[in-house]
């Protein structure tokens, strides 16, 4: 997807959000913390999970923040949800490539403490980071709604900005073979597409069609080409196919004998 550079506003959002979460510390070290979280995000191989993944989080965090009960912890969470990551292939085929929800929940609430925010508060961040993990909050957990319907949201997207998103996301595990994406890929769809609801706060929930209608092609699409691959009608190795994986999301079921699924919101 080529250089996306930080928006003007991302850091001033960044410092608007934890102050109004109680951050304590001197304007210029919470500044620090947040430059340091835009050079994470724009680190090296983040074709998808990169800083546009971020602001359009937040975005989405925004349209949803009327149904959130601390919409800044919400915010500071999604600045946090991705903070780790890698696209390794020792860290892939160990399931542990992608965003590391667990490695940036604890670096939320180290950061967070260290600038004073109420421990209450980083404590919440760390656990709704932590809750991205399988996308699926406890009833009336209204905060964690919005967090995940908005990680979600990309699966809504019109179909050439949903395309362009699966390409990015393939590009950051182009080194996996392409049997072994394409299988992943399928599995997390699947279990995207027995799920009662994908979205489950009030306003997320238009999203639901639009969503439905992207996971079923790309499943379908998914499907043929596994179909092409076991009956050797294309090349794993130049095997071409439409950029999947599951968004930077939801995560499988862990499987030690598989690599990790591709992507993840």
């Amino acid at each position: 997807m080529g250089v996306y550079d930080a928006p003007q506003w991302l850091l001033s959002a960044w410092v608007r959000s934890c102050t109004g979460a109680g951050a304590t510390a001197p304007a210029d070290e919470i500044r620090a913390v947040g430059s340091r979280l835009i050079d994470q995000w724009a680190g090296p191989g983040r074709h998808f999970h990169n800083l546009k993944h971020l602001a359009d989080v937040l975005a989405r965090v925004d349209e949803l923040a009327e149904e959130a009960h601390d919409p800044e912890v919400v915010r500071l969470a999604a600045w946090y949800h991705g903070a780790v990551f890698s696209a390794a292939d020792a860290d892939v085929y160990a399931n542990r490539g992608g965003e590391d929800e667990v490695a940036s929940a604890e670096l939320a609430r180290t950061e967070l403490t260290a600038l004073g925010v109420p421990q209450a508060r980083a404590d919440r961040v760390h656990d709704l980071v932590i809750a991205l993990r399988r996308h699926q909050p406890t009833p009336g957990d209204f905060d964690c709604a919005v967090l995940c319907d908005a990680d979600l949201a990309m699966l809504a997207s019109e179909p050439q900005r949903y395309k362009a998103y699966l390409t990015a996301v393939r590009a950051e595990y182009s080194h996996l073979p392409v049997e072994d994406y394409v299988r992943a890929r399928i599995r997390i769809l699947t279990k995207l597409q027995q799920r009662r609801a994908l979205f489950v706060s009030p306003l997320g929930s238009a999203w639901e069609s639009s969503a439905r209608q992207n996971v079923t092609a790309e499943l379908h699409r998914l499907e043929k080409e596994l179909a092409k691959i076991e009956a050797g009608a294309v090349p794993t190795e130049a095997a071409v196919i439409p950029a999947t994986s599951t968004f930077a999301v939801v995560r499988p079921d862990q499987d030690t004998s598989r690599p990790a699924t591709p992507g993840r919101s």
